[in-house]
């Protein structure tokens, strides 16, 4: 029998499939130090994570019963995935499972940003019966997001969805991807009805310097994409949003532009110093906070679940 550990939880739905086709499923929380030996004693085959246990060539060695290793979710930047398809393992994630969610998390973090949510949200309870008028008079220069632009920093899934989203509000789209140069997004409504829009690559520095938002959807990098001088190139009533990779946002520098009102806001759900972002960071008033919680939905669990039981039973089965 093939004894899966998900380490960092799994929804029910993909529980009940792996049972169903004679899986048993462990859902014990075991700490990064004892993965091992809890993995070579329990004769676990198949180890699940998300993105808090990391499966490195240590411990890819250590487990030689290992046959399948899945990521609940997109980035597999926690994992040695050629190290552990060198040693004949199946490697696998969830890449579509939970791109609207993170999609729908950018546009709370934009709408919040662009109304002063997240701020007005730590001052009506201090303030609100007290200096109501004055509040209202500082939240009181929002802005709407139908008619404005949205600048997309790879287009793969996630940032596909963020477009349609986008384009569904009524905003105009521009995007930089170093592999899609055009592309036909369809959007889907309630009633069956599909339209199709057609959107094309543009410099980085153009779609900086027009764009009203910025959304980055980006794997892991070695150094910034959007650092200091990419900054300086966006508008300053402009926000920027990062709920894909920490690291990817320079902090240090939005700080600096958020400080010296060249950039309006941003919203975060990724951090560089994760899982202890900067006191900097957690204590502006310009920034919007999440923690990592882009995939964490009720329904993109389900999906992600039933995804990785899918693939599980197609490999092993």
């Amino acid at each position: 029998m093939n004894i899966v550990l998900a380490n960092d939880g799994l929804a029910q739905s993909g529980i009940d499939v792996l049972q169903k086709e004679g899986f048993e499923v462990v859902t014990t929380r075991v700490a990064q130090e004892q993965l091992a030996n809890f993995i070579n004693a329990n004769s676990i085959s198949v180890l699940l994570v998300r993105s808090a246990t990391e499966v490195r060539k240590k411990t890819i060695d250590a487990c030689p019963g290992l046959k399948l290793i899945g990521r609940g979710g997109v980035g597999m930047d926690n994992i040695d995935v050629d190290y552990a398809q060198s040693k004949g393992i199946h490697v696998i994630n969830t890449p579509e499972a939970s791109s609207e969610s993170v999609a729908e998390l950018v546009f709370a973090h934009m709408l919040s940003g662009a109304r002063f949510l997240h701020d007005s949200n730590r001052n009506m309870p201090l303030e609100g019966d007290s200096q109501f008028k004055q509040l209202k008079k500082s939240y009181a220069s929002g802005m709407e997001l139908r008619g404005k632009t949205m600048g997309i920093i790879g287009l793969g899934r996630i940032g596909q969805a963020t477009a349609k989203m986008a384009i569904a509000l009524g905003m105009k789209v521009l995007y930089h991807d170093h592999h899609t140069k055009k592309i036909s997004l369809e959007l889907s409504f309630y009633d069956g009805r599909t339209v199709k829009f057609n959107v094309a690559d543009s410099p980085l520095e153009e779609v900086l310097k027009n764009s009203d938002f910025v959304s980055i959807h980006v794997p892991s990098q070695n150094g910034y994409v959007i650092g200091k001088k990419e900054l300086a190139q966006m508008k300053p009533t402009a926000g920027i949003i990062n709920a894909s990779r920490g690291g990817v946002l320079d902090e240090v520098a939005l700080v600096e532009a958020l400080d010296s009102d060249k950039l309006a806001f941003a919203g975060l759900d990724v951090y560089e110093s994760e899982p202890q972002p900067e006191i900097k960071i957690l204590m502006h008033p310009k920034i919007s906070l999440s923690p990592h919680i882009g995939a964490s939905t009720q329904e993109a669990q389900q999906r992600i679940g039933l995804e990785l039981a899918q693939q599980i039973i197609k490999l092993l089965k």
